[in-house]
């Protein structure tokens, strides 16, 4: 069984796929990189044929789709097969070597539960990039809430494994989040599409209404599970 598959959905940005796989390579990561793409990307074919420098597996789903539906249906295909799930997005770089390794090692430790590092932007607020042991991406039956399309996931992440007790923030494992908002890259179709404030509106309203009517529900599985 593998230790950690690191789930990367992915749009219109092979290139930043191909940096972050160098990224992977240059921490001499050890986890199962998995790039989620939708068929209806114009750039899908380039993930297939990129020279990557870290072995990767790139998995094609069907359109429509959004962030969080592509990574529920990418982790659906990990969680028998993996200790861990993680997440990152196309504009994360780890930088700390053996990250990954030290994930695992958290998780271990916690038996079940959600740790995430430093991304020099959010911090310890929240986990912008993450991994969970594999037994709540069963028991959910899900990574992220299916309501959500891009935002607000990660506040789920946190507030989840906070009320649980299961969650760890690693200050010294850096997995940096290269944010246009932190002046690491510049605005994209890619970010400027997921950054519009009625996505922040629709997202919020959808995270409201999933804490409301199915939080307690998750949080209660989650404590089983610990």
């Amino acid at each position: 069984m593998t230790d950690l598959v690191a789930i990367v959905p992915s749009r219109g940005r092979p290139d930043a796929a191909v940096e972050l796989a160098q990224a992977f390579a240059d921490t001499e990561a050890t986890a199962h990189l998995v790039f989620a793409v939708d068929e209806d990307d114009p750039t899908c074919g380039e993930y297939h044929e990129a020279q990557f420098p870290y072995p990767r597996t790139t998995h094609t789903f069907s359109a429509p789709s959004t962030m969080v539906s592509t990574l529920n249906r990418a982790a659906a295909l990990y969680a028998d097969k993996a200790v861990a799930i993680g997440f990152l997005g196309d504009d994360h770089r780890p930088r700390t070597s053996g990250w990954d390794r030290l994930y695992v090692e958290a998780l271990r430790e916690l038996g079940t539960g959600i740790v995430y590092g430093n991304d020099l932007l959010q911090g310890e607020r929240i986990p912008t990039q993450v991994a969970m042991t594999s037994d709540i991406v069963r028991a959910l039956g899900h990574m992220a809430p299916p309501p959500l399309t891009h935002l607000y996931v990660d506040n789920y992440w946190r507030d989840l494994g906070e009320a649980a007790g299961c969650l760890r923030y690693l200050p010294d494992v850096v997995v940096e989040h290269m944010h246009p908002v932190a002046g690491k890259a510049d605005w994209d179709e890619g970010h400027v599409r997921v950054n519009q404030p009625s996505m922040y509106q629709r997202d919020a309203e959808a995270y409201g209404r999933y804490v409301t009517e199915h939080f307690a529900a998750d949080l209660a599985k989650v404590q089983a599970l610990r």
